[in-house]
């Protein structure tokens, strides 16, 4: 019998804010390289959001994650912090 991974549901959340700390952000651009319709780098280096919904939800999720300093924020529909 196959061992059973648990679910996670975050990926089932639809991602309804991002928010990205300009403080934090350090211009790493792996969120860039992960979700490049999602997210740009500014002239100071600093990433934005282009696009929220030019992802799906583990892309997006995914490329918070490789952020080295955490600088992005994932809200859920009712405005729960999902990330991180």
């Amino acid at each position: 019998m196959a061992e059973e991974k648990p679910i996670d549901k975050t990926h089932d959340k639809k991602i309804a804010k991002i928010e990205i700390d300009r403080e934090l952000c350090t211009g790493a651009a792996s969120c860039v390289a992960i979700a490049p319709g999602v997210f740009a780098l500014d002239k100071e280096n600093k990433a934005f959001v282009v696009d929220k919904d030019a992802a799906d939800p583990e892309t997006i999720l995914n490329a918070a994650k490789s952020c080295p300093t955490k600088a992005i924020v994932l809200f859920d529909e009712d405005g729960k912090q999902i990330f991180p």
